[in-house]
């Protein structure tokens, strides 16, 4: 064999060595804000694809917060032989050094469109074919000894990395729905203090923690690589929870489940979409409106209540919840507007949900019918 192809086989092999290859070790930092996503190296772009590093776990919510039709994949990394301890009610308790993503993406549609469609996962390896999606942003949260930090990472138009933008970014896109209506939208990534808003979960201490990974949220099979599994008990099995009690845990039901019923979907939709706020400890709590799935109390849920201090945000509706009359209820009202002094949530998306705004008028309107001024 000539010279020349001895040197190009081995440039051949040098380059698939290169692309296969395993990355470097996921790497926590203590303190700083690293200007690169890949700084971190919880996930890596090679071959094409959005992969995750080892050691790194995808997981999903039974239902997710609505975030403008975006789908998410997210991942936890938590340091070897530190697993985090389980909590009945409240965000799994994550040990120093964990690091949770989450990545905001759209299936590709025709030219630059991406599509309004249903969130249907990841890969099966829990990565992403870059071909097939658009990447807008990733997330971290990341557990250091002071406490959570939230960093926003916006990815750029050639999908090979993501960089901090702490003050937010708007990013135009033009959704496609199977209808063939054509929808434009300028997605927020949200600024340091607005990730703080939500994540402000007890405000008391005024400190920010995860909403999503809670028992009630992760019990639920996920198709793993391995096989389907439950993930409270995965997580148990390769170490990141300890404490996980034995019998029935804590479930909440898909909202999109038609199967369920519709008292268990709606509170499941409230619970992740408004439940963080709307809670006894969360930045809502003096609303007197709480919809979090541990409130029982048909008042505090909104039924037959006066609004306090919703300025313009009532549209001229006297209560909250008007059982059996949703046009009359302040919360479809301000569910369905996209005004920023009167929709809710206030922040994370530009659109209405219009599937979940469905389903609470239909929960609204199988309640008994109730004349609240009586």
């Amino acid at each position: 064999m000539s010279l020349p192809r001895i040197l190009l086989g081995l440039a051949g092999l040098l380059a698939l060595g290169a692309c296969t290859r395993a990355p470097a070790p996921v790497h926590f930092f203590a303190e700083g804000q690293p200007e690169r996503l890949s700084d971190w190296n919880v996930l890596y772009v090679a071959d094409g694809r959005l992969r995750l590093n080892a050691q790194v776990l995808p997981y999903d919510l039974d239902s997710a917060l609505f975030t403008d039709y975006a789908h998410k994949l997210r991942t936890v990394w938590m340091p070897a032989g530190t697993p985090a301890r389980y909590r009945q009610d409240g965000a799994i308790d994550f040990p120093v050094g964990t690091i949770i993503s989450k990545t905001f993406y759209y299936p590709r549609g025709e030219g630059d469109t991406v599509l309004r469609s249903d969130d249907t996962g990841a890969d099966a390896d829990g990565g992403l074919t870059l071909g097939k999606v658009r990447l807008v942003e990733t997330r971290l949260l990341v557990r250091r000894a002071s406490g959570w930090i939230a960093l926003p990472y916006v990815w750029n138009a050639g999908q090979t990395e993501a960089r901090l933008m702490r003050t937010g970014e708007l990013v135009p896109l033009t959704l496609a729905g199977a209808d063939g209506r054509r929808q434009p939208l300028e997605y927020m990534v949200p600024d340091e203090n607005q990730c703080a808003g939500c994540h402000g979960t007890d405000l008391t201490s005024r400190q920010i923690f995860p909403i999503g990974p809670r028992a009630r949220h992760l019990n639920h099979d996920f198709a793993y690589a391995g096989g389907k599994a439950n993930q409270l008990r995965h997580w148990q099995e390769v170490g990141y929870l300890g404490d996980l009690p034995a019998g029935e845990l804590p479930r909440n039901v898909a909202w999109n489940d038609r199967a369920a019923p519709l008292e268990a979907r709606a509170r499941s939709y409230l619970d992740i979409n408004c439940g963080h706020c709307h809670s006894p400890s969360g930045a809502a709590r003096t609303s007197g409106m709480w919809l979090d799935a541990g409130t029982r109390d048909p008042l505090r849920l909104g039924r037959c209540k006066l609004p306090i201090a919703a300025g313009q945000g009532t549209g001229n509706r006297a209560w909250d919840i008007v059982p059996g009359a949703p046009d009359d209820s302040i919360l479809t009202y301000r569910m369905q507007s996209v005004d920023p002094g009167v929709m809710m949530p206030e922040l994370g998306r530009g659109l209405v949900h219009e599937e979940g705004v469905e389903l609470i008028r239909q929960w609204i309107a199988a309640m008994p019918a109730q004349d609240c001024g009586a």
